[in-house]
């Protein structure tokens, strides 16, 4: 009854906020205290008794008030942080101004006017290490700066959120200014070797605050995208700046609760059914709030710093403090924890029982692959940790099962293109090629063929699914997924038949006259995979005998490309066989049966689903990724959005050096970079970079730089008619890539084996393709191919469109996260769109 009481009376305080004409005075202590000092709720019961409407008409019609409001809770909420939160009343007067707080901000900052509010300063509350005899307008401290070392100073209150050190006497109090931070990390790992008691209250509180933090990041939400990086979130600068002295604690506590939790716990079956699990909601957020706050780029904050960290600026690192100490975890220990947690938390939901739904399963996997992805981008001793041992295979496994999962689902879109650029990163590095050669043996539930291999067998059967079996607006993707084989390809010792079947299949495909002729750019898939064959049959001939035979068998499709008819009637036929027949690639020659054991097929997603858009790339340097031929490794752009693959080409050469780096293995195992060659363009191509120039000196595209999905969607649909309207390829054209099609290794290896192979085939009359393995097995090419060529791998360079695509992409996955309490749901998001599937 009491608590139906309290929810009552914090409703009619709403009520009265709403309906008060006149200004409420800050020092009505009365007035106030009806939000924050007797309540009993929850953070749902916040959500429902303060609706959108009010808070928004009270912004309209009362200003003065909600500015009032917001002032007297952060002022609760620094209250308690200097004392400490000695009494129950006290903490939960904190969690209430928190909740609050929480529900107001997003439509603070959806409203551009209201925006600035928290950067305003207040009377009288002066920055520590002020001289005293200053003016108190310039010594105020902002209202975000007050409510963010308030949370921070929170976030390790002892008996509140932090276990207590103090013995003795109950009723003692630890001075909050004088506390070591460093003495109270919430879990051991980085840095910290004393694992505190488990406390749920203390979890359930921290929850509370981070939901409050992350709110107070979430201003990005509102902000229109833009490639620009001149401006930097300025609650992130400010909290992970040196004013902020719980920054290194905090970072490790983080951390530390990610990597150290453990969904399965003791292995009891049902048992999250059983018993709540607090932990989990805390690492969800803990993970959020780490995604975000390591977000570096190279710009300025929005306001200058305070005077009191002018002296820290010289300090070497980012001024990001938790990119800086990011970058600096060095110890093998703390890398094998971080490592083993995360390859933990992203297998849990591919783990298999005999009791169905007997295990829990985790859902912030996303937001996982984004920390793997900074930590591998910020730390690159990690990276190389990560990859000069076999613990590599346990991130790849369960990418690879995400993407094949995904790859039906529209609303995924985003999985699928974070998991693929990781795989793009880690297939820049000669190791991950060679950790690829280790047996497969996992009985992970994939709907994909059942075989006898590697880790590169799964790799390459998983590619294959996406790109037979996936939605359209995966096309992007091929030439990433290429890449990567092509990458690893000098390193793969033993492909299995079934891989090299796909592998020969996708070439088959690739390399009709159609699919060839249709885009400026689809000639670039067949240059992978024969340079991914090349590889194989130089550096890897002797384990590879399923891929000889597969070749050997498939002979007709290479010398079809030998001899590729390159006359304009030849080309318009294919062209108009195009729009008899739009689907790419068929799956009647994939010789896909029986799939893996428990698995599921990947269905699209359900009726009623929310769906981010993702921001899309800059026209002017989508047109600078998209024509590139030989440094392939710049097309993992293509990924980032479908849109304007095919419309937005031919394109310009012109500065794509700055977004590639291309490296060439030597003899002695060290990477020496490739210096950038001059490479011919057709009169087509010259004409159509001459018009990207014009446009993009003139504005032209501005525009239309970033699409809804809705727009997308439809640009889409329309491509292929699009295409071929607007793409009319002539034979110089063909003429110009057809020369370069790497095909003498192969021709060569067919001109040697085949006729041995058919010999064998009569005069023993073998109709058993074992016995044609067994002699091309023990069979030899040594000086009958032409000399093997430099391995050259495509590395990733980092640039500004990456970063405006990943702070879209995690922004999206916090958003549809977080729902329950949903915090910025039907609030005016401008960063990305929501749709319904």
């Amino acid at each position: 009854m009491g608590n139906t009481d309290s929810k009552l009376n914090f409703r009619k305080a709403v009520i009265q906020l709403t309906t008060k004409t006149q200004p409420v005075e800050a020092t009505d202590d009365a007035f106030w205290d009806q939000f924050w000092a007797d309540t009993a709720t929850n953070v749902q019961d916040v959500f429902a008794l303060v609706p959108a409407a009010e808070i928004r008409a009270v912004r309209e019609e009362s200003p003065s008030n909600l500015a009032t409001l917001c002032y007297k809770a952060v002022e609760k909420l620094v209250q308690g942080a200097e004392s400490g939160c000695p009494t129950e009343k006290d903490k939960q007067m904190v969690l209430n101004c928190s909740r609050m707080l929480t529900r107001i901000l997003p439509y603070i900052f959806e409203d551009q006017d209201w925006r600035g509010f928290f950067w305003s300063t207040i009377p009288g509350a002066g920055r520590a290490g002020m001289d005293d005899m200053e003016d108190e307008d310039e010594g105020a401290r902002p209202l975000a700066e007050s409510l963010l070392l308030a949370l921070a100073d929170l976030l390790f209150c002892p008996d509140f959120t932090v276990h207590s050190h103090k013995k003795g006497r109950p009723e003692s109090v630890e001075d909050m200014q004088s506390l070591d931070s460093c003495e109270y990390i919430w879990e051991a790992g980085v840095g910290f070797a004393q694992s505190p008691p488990l406390n749920y209250i203390h979890d359930l509180n921290r929850s509370e605050l981070l939901r409050l933090l992350l709110t107070c990041f979430s201003e990005a939400m509102y902000l229109p995208p833009t490639a620009e990086n001149g401006i930097l979130n300025p609650w992130v600068t400010f909290f992970c700046s040196a004013e902020n002295r719980h920054a290194l604690p905090l970072f490790t506590s983080l951390l530390n609760v990610v990597c150290a939790y453990d969904p399965v716990g003791y292995g009891i079956p049902y048992n999250h059914l059983l018993f709540s699990d607090y932990r989990e909601q805390l690492v969800e957020q803990a993970v959020q709030i780490l995604i975000v706050t390591l977000e570096h780029e190279g710009g300025q904050p929005y306001r200058p710093p305070s005077p009191s960290s002018m002296e820290e600026q010289d300090s070497v690192g980012p001024n990001n403090l938790f990119v800086n100490y990011l970058s600096r975890i060095h110890r093998e220990e703390d890398y094998d924890f971080v490592l083993k947690g995360l390859a933990r938390l992203l297998t849990n939901p591919l783990t298999q029982t005999y009791l169905p739904n007997s295990t829990k399963k985790i859902q912030f996997h996303q937001e996982l692959l984004v920390l793997f992805w900074k930590l591998c981008d910020f730390n690159k001793k990690f990276l190389f940790f990560v990859l000069k041992s076999s613990d590599v295979l346990d991130i790849l496994v369960p990418i690879l099962f995400y993407l094949n999962d995904a790859r039906a689902d529209q609303s995924r879109v985003g999985l699928m293109h974070i998991g693929v650029f990781i795989l793009l990163l880690l297939s820049g590095e000669r190791n991950f090629g060679v950790r690829l050669n280790k047996p497969y043996s996992l009985h992970v539930p994939m709907d994909i063929p059942v075989f006898t291999g590697t880790h590169a067998d799964l790799l390459i059967v998983v590619f294959h699914k996406i790109i037979t079996s996936g939605h359209q607006r995966l096309q992007p993707l091929y030439d990433c997924l290429l890449t990567i084989v092509v990458n690893v390809s000098p390193y793969l010792k033993s492909l299995s038949m079934v891989a090299a079947n796909k592998l020969l299949h996708l070439l088959e495909a690739f390399s009709t006259n159609w699919f060839l002729f249709s885009a400026p750019q689809n000639h670039h898939l067949a240059f992978f995979l024969l340079e991914a064959f090349n590889n194989i049959i130089q550096y890897q001939f002797d384990g590879n005998c399923n891929l000889v035979y597969a070749i050997i068998r498939k002979r007709n499709v290479f010398h079809q490309l030998a001899n590729l008819p390159s006359d304009a009637a030849t080309i318009q036929k294919a062209l108009q066989r195009k729009r008899k027949s739009p689907n790419a690639i068929s799956r009647t020659s994939s010789q896909e049966t029986v799939s893996m054991e428990g698995s599921r097929p990947a269905v699209p997603a359900e009726p009623g689903t929310l769906k981010a858009s993702l921001v899309a790339i800059p026209v002017p340097l989508m047109r600078e990724i998209v024509i590139f031929i030989a440094d392939a490794r710049v097309l993992y752009f293509l990924f980032l959005h479908p849109i304007l693959l095919w419309s937005r080409m031919p394109a310009q050469l012109k500065g794509i050096d700055k977004l590639t780096e291309k490296s060439q293995v030597s003899e002695d195992g060290t990477m020496i970079a490739v210096p950038q060659a001059e490479t011919p363009q057709t009169p087509e191509h010259s004409a159509a970079a001459g018009t990207s120039d014009t446009e993009s000196i003139s504005g032209r595209d501005n525009e239309d730089v970033f699409y809804t999905e809705a727009e997308m969607a439809r640009r889409r649909l329309s491509s292929s008619s699009s295409c071929v309207s607007h793409w009319n390829p002539k034979p110089d054209w063909v003429l110009s890539w057809k020369s370069k099609l790497p095909l003498q290794t192969i021709m060569r290896l067919l001109q040697v084996l085949v006729p041995q192979v058919e010999k064998i085939c009569i005069d023993k009359g073998l109709t058993d393709e074992s016995e044609i393995l067994k002699f091309l097995q023990h069979g030899t090419l040594v000086g009958l191919l032409p000399v093997p060529h430099p391995i050259l791998i495509r590395k990733y360079q980092a640039n500004a469109g990456t970063a405006m695509w990943f702070r879209t992409y995690m922004w999206g996955v916090i958003y549809l996260r977080n729902v329950d309490p949903p915090i910025w749901y039907d609030t005016d998001v401008r960063l990305f769109e929501i749709q319904r599937m």
